[in-house]
């Protein structure tokens, strides 16, 4: 399965010097005249393809008058990117799903005429006294976690605060992002800088201490992927990807672009695992959006392969690649006789762990969309660092063969289709009190998993922490201080009769039934203790006990936001709530934007050099929607 790309340098071809003059001048015309030419073309044909998307998804709504939607000249009136966003990770997104990303953009460009949202004011910038990541490294968080292992624990020291401190944590600053209503990206802090993606694409470099904006780079598309620093020499590269699939690397100094490459050619490419880097090789994981396009019958299903892509940090060219499934080929035709593709799936959506002492990059897999099912879906995965050689692989879940489709048993669902028990989190590289290395996932199944690195991924025990489900169980990550492993359970509830989301989040959600946090004994997975999600209070559309974010720990505390808006901090010792701040709120932002936070999900609060960070708002599975970054410290 393993694809190995050997780096070619292009030969240049000797010429005299006045001959070649001249027959680039010409060529240069020829080609100018044919780029107008091909460039108008390009333009009418996509003007008439973006008029077809809109007449097959958009106009049945906005060529009515409601005072709830938009109408089609109000469209108009937003900018192409504006659009785009709103369609990605914006008001649309639940709607827009089926909807191949070339027709997004088709669409964007056929009804945008207006400009981008003004630029941020003047006084929203660092002053020269403020210059960029000029504070000691101490407590620095790069990536996913703080480490490698993907623990997500800070000691005390990095952490600069201890559990006595978390009463006293108060709000320090808020940032808006602007025309946004998710706040999903995972921040990350290198020397009192604080670099963090959005939604719309916007990578800011935030002071830490104020908030105040050193650069702003607009990426392709959107941006949730925590950024990784490599450091060589006194070079900072920042590098990250986007929903869109392609890999950046800025100078983290000026936010100058050092190279872009795009790793997957699939159009429905998703690419939400943070970047693992090691002696100067990115690794970068793949999933993808394919499992929705099945929801349209006429979409034939499916062809993306998750993959792991290797890349040189200096200048992105490629060290190797390794697809997780066969290459698809056709296996049928569905009930609407459309045709269909296998095998498929098994995508990457967590940040790679890294285990330098053995040589090997850990994994974790999503399901397959469609038949045959393979051995790498729903799996933990070990591979050479190397070459990227599968050296080990533990599947939990076999058979999870599941695509959108399967919600209303649509003609792409596969008759025999599984329960869709998806890893979502990172597997975690745990070095136990007595020194040992246990390797521990948590699955959408509800269950984790403690599998032995130095024995082919044996597996040591299995604990259930939660019900599960397609958006249930362990979602996004886990935390371990080496005595316990900390996993809250996302097991949000949707009244009977109510399935779906509305387009802006805000659906019926049970207010008293979901989430959990969890200690497991990391020696044997027996129950340490367990704390209750917290209902509902008053109940409200969008809310939810569900914990479904990433926790964090520190010594003597960890840290778990939920569906209702809250982040909070509990005892590691017995789970005894310590601090509980309620961000379902407008707030005053540094930077202008009005702001106001939402239901927290995905990435969870990084804690480090005496600061609390978090992003409020993701309305993706039917929660509150918000667009603000938040920052806290210790009262004086």
């Amino acid at each position: 399965m393993r694809v190995n790309i050997q780096d070619r340098e292009p030969t240049l071809l000797n010429a005299s010097k006045p001959c070649l003059s001249a027959l680039l001048a010409f060529a240069s015309a020829m080609i100018g005249g044919l780029a107008c030419t091909a460039q108008a073309q390009a333009q009418a044909a996509a003007g008439a393809a973006g008029e077809a998307v809109y007449a097959k998804y958009c106009a049945s709504c906005h060529e009515q008058v409601s005072p709830r939607i938009p109408t089609r000249e109000a469209l108009t009136k937003m900018s192409p990117a504006r659009i785009l966003r709103t369609l990605d990770f914006g008001l649309m997104m639940s709607i827009a799903y089926p909807i191949r990303r070339n027709e997004r953009e088709a669409v964007a460009r056929f009804l945008g005429k207006g400009k981008d949202e003004t630029a941020l004011p003047a006084s929203a910038y660092c002053k020269a006294d403020r210059p960029i990541m000029a504070a000691a490294p101490l407590g620095n968080w790069t990536g996913w976690s703080p480490s490698q292992d993907n623990t997500r624990f800070q000691t005390a020291e990095r952490a600069g605060l201890a559990a006595a401190d978390l009463g006293k944590l108060e709000l320090k600053w808020a940032y808006g992002f602007p025309g946004d209503v998710t706040a999903f990206a995972a921040p990350t802090l290198f020397n009192g800088t604080l670099f963090v993606g959005s939604a719309g694409g916007a990578v800011q470099a935030l002071d830490a201490s104020t908030g105040c904006v050193h650069w702003i780079y607009q990426a392709n598309g959107p941006v949730r992927t925590a950024m990784t620093v490599a450091e060589e020499g006194v070079r900072r590269t920042l590098v990250f990807s986007d929903q869109n699939g392609w890999v950046y690397a800025l100078d983290a100094r000026t936010g100058k672009s050092l190279w872009k490459k795009k790793v997957e050619e699939h159009e429905a490419t998703r690419l939400t695992g943070s970047l693992a880097v090691h002696e100067g090789v990115a690794f970068v994981p793949a999933a993808s959006w394919e499992e929705t396009r099945a929801i349209d019958p006429a979409y034939q299903c499916c062809t993306f392969r998750g993959s792991i892509t290797a890349l040189r940090v200096r200048d992105g060219s490629r060290v190797w690649k390794t697809y997780l499934v066969d290459k698809p080929k056709k296996i049928g035709v569905t009930a609407v006789a459309t045709e269909t593709y296998g095998p498929s799936g098994a995508g990457v959506w967590s940040t790679p762990t890294i285990d330098a002492a053995r040589g090997l990059l850990y994994i974790t897999t999503g399901d397959n969309y469609s038949h045959p099912a393979t051995s790498t879906s729903d799996a933990v995965i070990a591979m050479n660092l190397k070459t990227g050689t599968i050296a080990w692989l533990q599947q939990t879940t076999p058979n999870d063969v599941y695509n959108s489709s399967c919600g209303s048993r649509g003609a792409n669902c596969p008759e025999d289709n599984g329960p869709d028990f998806d890893f979502g989190a990172s597997a975690m590289l745990v070095k136990t009190p007595d020194g040992r290395d246990v390797l521990v996932a948590g699955q959408k199944s509800g269950m984790v998993y403690a599998l032995d690195p130095a024995n082919n991924g044996k597996l040591l025990w299995q604990t259930r922490v939660g019900n599960g489900g397609v958006n249930g169980g362990v979602q996004w990550g886990m935390a371990s201080d080496g005595r316990n492993v900390y996993a809250s359970v996302s097991d949000v509830v949707r009244p009977t009769g109510t399935m779906g989301a509305a387009p802006i989040g805000n659906a019926q959600l049970d207010p008293q039934k979901g989430g959990g946090l969890t200690a497991l004994n990391v020696a044997d997975g027996a129950k340490v203790w367990f704390a209750p999600g917290i209902a509902c209070s008053p109940p409200r559309p969008g809310c939810s006990p569900a914990q479904p974010a990433a926790v964090t720990a520190l010594p003597g505390a960890v840290f778990s936001g939920s569906m209702d808006g809250h982040i909070r901090a509990f005892s590691s010792d017995d789970g005894r709530l310590l601090w509980d701040f309620d961000t379902l709120k407008n707030f005053t932002t540094v930077n202008g934007v009005p702001a106001s936070g939402g239901s927290l999900d995905g990435a969870g609060p990084l804690v480090a050099g005496g600061m609390v960070f978090v992003n409020s708002g993701y309305p993706r599975f039917g929660g509150m929607p918000g667009n603000v970054l938040l920052a806290f410290g210790v009262a004086k």
